[in-house]
């Protein structure tokens, strides 16, 4: 990589601190920086399995606190007047890391390295080595696969579910596209994790298609459906009831291909 495709960022990892005196934290989101641009962006814990490892090191954690910091820090993000103050912002049990420098060719990668290596739960270790499962996981790959064809910064991220159901729904759909007066939609789900995700993500489907019936639904699942696990059909079925394509991460570059094709 040439020097000169690499630019200064700056980053910060958020810390939850629920108990001041005691000094013990974890780390439960990072916000990348880039000057130059004007572009800031965070990245913070949203999934059950990430909350979940909150409340084993914390069993008093404030989980409502946690819940809301996304949307609460995406607010103070587009304002900067108010992020210039951003240590005086947010609660008391929020604390954050000093600024760091980095150097990096792009930007949303880079945000998915510094997740990945200072926030995510750690990978589990079973009998076959590593073993990954959770969306976020799921989602970096995809990340990587849609860079590389091309499409990354075709597509929209984080799509709120609430323009189509109600006020205040906290959903945001992992991507969207749009094909020839089509709206598409993919967001990934891990079934050996929260199939309960798959229920979420059929009703949002549902709910969308009342108000936009050209839509198309794909989710990533980080592998086939299996015939022999209950969980794994009962998903199947909801989704296919919805119309809702299947794609584990084994096809998904033949996907991402497809779909370049067609937003081009």
């Amino acid at each position: 990589m040439a020097e000169d495709d690499l630019r200064t960022l700056t980053y910060r990892i958020l810390r939850y601190t629920p108990n001041l005196v005691r000094d013990e934290w974890v780390n439960v989101g990072v916000i990348l920086e880039d000057e130059g641009e004007a572009r800031r962006q965070a990245r913070l814990i949203e999934e059950p399995a990430e909350l979940a490892r909150v409340r084993r090191l914390h069993p008093a954690a404030e989980e409502a606190l946690l819940r809301a910091l996304p949307l609460e820090l995406e607010t103070i993000l587009a304002a900067p007047a108010v992020f210039a103050k951003l240590d005086d912002t947010l609660s008391n049990a929020i604390q954050f890391s000093s600024r760091k420098a980095v150097l990096a060719e792009d930007f949303d990668a880079e945000l998915d390295r510094l997740y990945r290596d200072h926030v995510a739960p750690p990978p589990a270790r079973g009998r076959a080595g590593i073993l990954e499962s959770t969306r976020a996981w799921i989602r970096t790959k995809l990340n990587d696969v849609f860079r590389r064809h091309r499409i990354f910064d075709k597509i929209e991220k984080g799509v709120r579910a609430e323009e189509f159901t109600q006020p205040g729904d906290p959903m945001k759909l992992d991507y969207g596209y749009r094909v020839n007066g089509t709206r598409g939609f993919v967001h990934t789900v891990a079934l050996g994790r929260d199939p309960a995700q798959a229920k979420v993500l059929a009703y949002t489907a549902e709910c969308i298609r009342a108000r936009l019936p050209q839509t198309e639904f794909t989710a990533v699942t980080e592998i086939e459906p299996a015939r022999e696990n209950p969980r794994h059909q009962f998903v199947a079925r909801l989704f296919e009831e919805q119309r809702i394509g299947v794609v584990p991460l084994n096809s998904v570059e033949k996907f991402a291909d497809s779909l370049r094709m067609r937003i081009n």
